[in-house]
């Protein structure tokens, strides 16, 4: 879970960069207990507080699975917005996986940091998301890093976040 501790004794994402550095990190944002994907350790809370307040929109990229084919329309609905219990959300980009055949793989931009917001806006079209994975966060992407790795941002990486919005 992306927490630092856990009250009970569940495994949190801090052992998986226990080694990385002397730096005490902690996660930037979150993900669910069922989401998988790309997920930021700093010691910076100035970045961190960039990468996450609602002012500065960090873009995140999700690959959803649903339990069933998504139409199209639900594709275009979820750009020009889905009235939640919280308010209107809207997504950036929102369309069919390209590497896949199947209906059921669909890409979503948004800027929203709202809690579980990828799927409640899906459940709300009446879809079950059956996977969740971030493969984008602020530009950077988590290509080539295999499930429970970690790696260090590179100097431009670094600077590219800093000089984001």
């Amino acid at each position: 879970i992306t927490t630092m501790d856990d009250p009970l004794g569940r495994k949190t994402v801090m052992r998986l960069v226990a080694n990385a550095c002397k730096e005490r990190v902690y996660p930037v944002g979150r993900l669910d207990r069922e989401t998988t994907g790309l997920l930021l350790f700093t010691n910076d809370g100035d970045m961190a507080k960039k990468l996450t307040h609602p002012r500065y929109q960090a873009v995140k990229i999700y690959h959803v699975e649903t339990d069933k084919p998504v139409q199209s329309s639900h594709l275009e609905l979820l750009m020009s917005g889905i009235e939640l219990e919280d308010g209107r959300i809207y997504a950036d980009k929102a369309e069919y996986v390209k590497d896949s055949n199947s209906s059921r793989e669909v890409g979503i931009e948004i800027h929203s940091g709202k809690n579980r917001i990828v799927r409640r806006m899906f459940e709300k079209l009446g879809y079950q998301v059956v996977k969740l994975d971030r493969v984008q966060f602020a530009g950077l992407t988590k290509k080539d890093l295999p499930r429970g790795y970690f790696r260090h941002l590179t100097e431009q990486e670094v600077n590219f976040l800093k000089m984001t919005k």
